[in-house]
């Protein structure tokens, strides 16, 4: 059966070393659930099962047991050619999403070409209640939305988001600090204006004096306007 064969793989493919690395990188799993199996591997991994007629069976096979499933699930679906059976398939994977490296790892190729119908459906993930369903929503922004397709409602959207999820802000910043360095002037204002709740705010301005795709003179602005915790008790 596929589902057997490809958990054997993995465990084939086991590093011992790196699957310690992960423990304390995704708290959010088990670590009795994490095979270790490199990215590279599994992409690979990814190709040859995705030709596999009954491919559908493992798909089909949710909740998986592993992490590592997870992944090869997500790089898998992330090569549909087929956008309609794509999006029916992030739909259906999304609510088993329990960290942030299966969700940001998910990143179909596919979408590029249908960034109006893709629009239209993160609308409907950014106003989910499950927190990594969100925080996709939020990455597919980031990743398709910033450049050429930009519009001034995207980051009124996430302005918009509060959520007591660590995992939800800390995406929340890492959109803004990508905003500010592709559309610096039409999203500075969020920022000067303190739209973000003050912990993303902050973090938003360290991700952006980090990156070196935005200039000296605008970091030295955004220092600025960094909002003091206020002193307890």
């Amino acid at each position: 059966m596929i589902i057997d064969d490809i958990r054997k793989e993995l465990f084939r493919h086991q590093d011992s070393k790196y699957r310690d690395f992960q423990y304390s990188l995704i708290p959010t799993v088990n670590p009795e659930n994490i095979i270790g199996v490199r990215t590279p591997v599994l992409k690979d991994l990814a190709k040859q099962f995705a030709k596999h007629e009954d491919i559908g069976l493992f798909l089909d096979d949710l909740p998986h047991r592993y992490f590592d499933e997870n992944q090869l699930h997500a790089f898998i679906i992330s090569g549909i050619r087929d956008y309609e059976l794509c999006m029916a398939e992030v739909i259906r994977f999304l609510p088993y999403i329990d960290n942030w490296a299966t969700c940001d790892q998910l990143s179909p190729k596919v979408f590029r070409k249908h960034r109006p119908e893709l629009a239209e459906q993160l609308r409907l993930w950014i106003d989910s209640d499950q927190t990594y369903t969100v925080r996709f929503g939020i990455g597919m922004l980031m990743q398709h939305f910033l450049d050429e397709d930009f519009d001034p409602a995207y980051p009124e959207i996430v302005a918009g988001i509060r959520s007591e999820e660590y995992y939800v802000n800390m995406m929340i910043s890492w959109y803004f600090a990508t905003a500010l360095a592709k559309q610096y002037d039409a999203v500075l204002p969020y920022i000067e204006n303190r739209r973000l709740d003050v912990w993303t705010h902050n973090k938003t301005i360290q991700k952006a004096v980090e990156s070196y795709r935005i200039t000296p003179e605008h970091k030295d602005h955004l220092k600025t306007l960094r909002i003091k915790a206020p002193k307890r008790g």
